[in-house]
């Protein structure tokens, strides 16, 4: 996985990206791919990529060699205009500025991925197979944030009255047992920000009808990895949802299939801000 990433860093110093490509030839899924790298690097790879072109166009930029409509073209930009937004985002000028001032750049440096072997922290982890299920309840679409309370999420879960919560508990019938928070449809690279489903639910067996004020999840059979936190909440949660990517993925022989993330609260202090859990995620053999 390492060397993975790696390749996919040195094709995008030679504009030749074939994520799916790669992926193959490391035997592993663009999905998975794209997700390990936005977890280690901190950011999307398409997020670094557009970072890394710049970094590289204001050099030549700089030099004032070539128009400006001749670098957007071989950095991929239809028009002078696309290449300049681009452009700004990542530097805070536009490139006419920067060819007059010298400046302001934000260099992108090259990523290179290195395994640091720690383990200095058991993780708590089982391998669960379970049968196709379905997860019901209210679903909503948020932004994803990496650190802290999404306050959307807050606020739309304070808006369901007390007894939608005590009907869902009801439903529950198969594991992952009781309420659950469950994301679903994230980008594949997990760029913050970005749209995902957010659904506060349980889990039914795959023949129970939903109701009709209800949304529903159909979740295929397949084996799911499952971490058992306890701590402040949601950091603890957050910190272990990273180390799965730092640490567990990289030494284990499981990647993560598409699916939702589940998890499941499984104790809790009254006011939230401690929570024993345990995150579900869908994984198959590497």
């Amino acid at each position: 996985m390492i060397s993975a990433l790696n390749r996919l860093v040195d094709l995008v110093e030679e504009a030749e990206l074939d994520v799916t490509a790669v992926a193959k030839a490391a035997g592993t899924t663009e999905y998975h791919l794209r997700r390990m790298f936005s977890s280690l690097a901190g950011m999307p790879l398409s997020e670094y990529v557009r970072r890394r072109r710049m970094t590289v166009a204001a050099a030549d930029v700089v030099r004032g060699e070539d128009d400006l409509l001749g670098i957007a073209v071989r950095f991929g930009y239809g028009s002078t205009e696309a290449f300049g937004r681009a452009f700004r985002a990542v530097h805070g000028a536009g490139p006419g500025e920067v060819r007059r001032d010298g400046g302001p750049l934000r260099t992108q440096p090259q990523i290179r991925f290195r395994l640091t072997v720690e383990g200095s922290i058991p993780m708590d982890t089982r391998i669960a197979e379970r049968p196709a299920f379905r997860l019901v309840g209210h679903a909503t679409r948020v932004p994803l944030i990496h650190h802290g309370v999404n306050p959307h999420i807050q606020q739309f879960v304070a808006a369901l009255p007390a007894e939608a919560h005590a009907r869902l508990k009801a439903l529950s019938s198969t594991e992952p047992a009781g309420l659950l928070q469950i994301s679903d449809d994230v980008d594949q690279d997990a760029a913050e920000g970005t749209e995902l489903t957010y659904m506060h639910g349980v889990a039914v067996g795959a023949g129970t009808p939903a109701p009709d004020d209800l949304d529903a999840i159909e979740v295929p059979a397949g084996r799911w990895a499952v971490f058992r936190t306890a701590g402040p909440f949601p950091q603890t949660l957050q910190q272990a949802w990273a180390a799965t990517a730092t640490e567990w993925f990289p030494s284990n022989p499981w990647r993560l299939r598409p699916g939702p993330s589940i998890v499941a609260i499984l104790e809790r202090a009254a006011d939230f801000s401690t929570a024993t859990c345990e995150l579900w995620l869908p994984v198959e053999p590497a």
